[in-house]
């Protein structure tokens, strides 16, 4: 299943959730039209078309910048195409989903002559991923969003992934954010981070912190330590027995993050006194 596509399923699922995102509105009155333009050339595997009160949202995933016809002069013809058999508004958006310094990328608009077209662009690397975490619907485009330290922005997507508490939506979710991921993580992390008995483990347990309970929260923490890396030295045992309630949850938020027992151990000896 290609990026694109995937990011298309998604917007079909959550349209609401994109018409709120994309251009700030609230409708209950949104229909995804699947009627396709007759007319060639026409990319409907990254095209999608939403109807809401009496305008037309466009929106055009791309994770190639290179296209026939170019991605401006496309932009221009759906538009046209669009005002001819909706006749009302039509907003446009191309999203950009793999970061690229492409010139194409950063242009918003077709010029040619006396002709100017202008539509919307998003450059999934330039968002601030504060946004996509509050929402299910856009929480697998974070993996792409601006960040300092990707390693540690999949691991809070997997984070956030894991308080979903439909099974069903959860492991959709994972699968969406996992192919996205693809686009800029190596396939062993993602697996690591992503897999579904280890966000359930997530679930459970930070489940227990809510509780305050500092002596199961104990437990919880070495049975999901003794199961990621095995019988480990009894010193390091020791000083996660001391933890706080408040320190199990630090760790607990970090640990989907540590790939072997050394993140573990630097995490401990960054984060407590003893």
């Amino acid at each position: 299943m290609s990026f694109d596509n995937v990011c298309k399923i998604i917007a079909e699922k959550y349209p609401a959730d994109f018409v709120r995102w994309l251009i700030g509105e609230e409708s209950a009155d949104i229909t995804v039209l699947k009627t396709e333009l007759r007319l060639e050339p026409i990319r409907a595997d990254s095209l999608i078309l939403m109807q809401t009160g009496n305008q037309i949202l466009h929106i055009e995933f791309q994770t190639l910048t290179k296209s026939k016809p170019p991605i401006p002069f496309r932009m221009l013809d759906y538009f046209v195409r669009l005002k001819r058999s909706y006749k009302c508004s039509v907003i446009q958006f191309v999203i950009f989903l793999q970061e690229t310094d492409d010139e194409i990328a950063f242009i918003e608009e077709y010029r040619e002559e006396s002709t100017i077209h202008r539509y919307n662009v998003i450059r999934m690397w330039e968002q601030d991923s504060s946004l996509f975490f509050g929402n299910v619907a856009l929480l697998p485009l974070a993996t792409l969003c601006k960040t300092d330290s990707p390693r540690e922005l999949l691991s809070q997507v997997a984070q956030k992934v894991a308080t979903i508490a439909d099974r069903e939506t959860r492991q959709n979710t994972a699968a969406y954010a996992e192919i996205l991921a693809g686009l800029r993580f190596e396939k062993d992390l993602i697996r690591q981070l992503l897999r579904e008995d280890m966000m359930q483990e997530s679930v459970i347990y930070q489940d227990i912190l809510q509780k305050g309970k500092q002596q199961e929260a104990l437990k919880y923490t070495l049975r999901l330590v003794n199961r990621r890396f095995g019988e480990i030295d009894s010193s390091i045992i020791e000083r996660i027995r001391i933890l706080s309630t408040e320190e199990l949850e630090l760790l607990g938020e970090e640990f989907l993050g540590f790939s072997d027992i050394a993140d573990l151990v630097a995490w401990l000896e960054n984060n407590t006194s003893s």
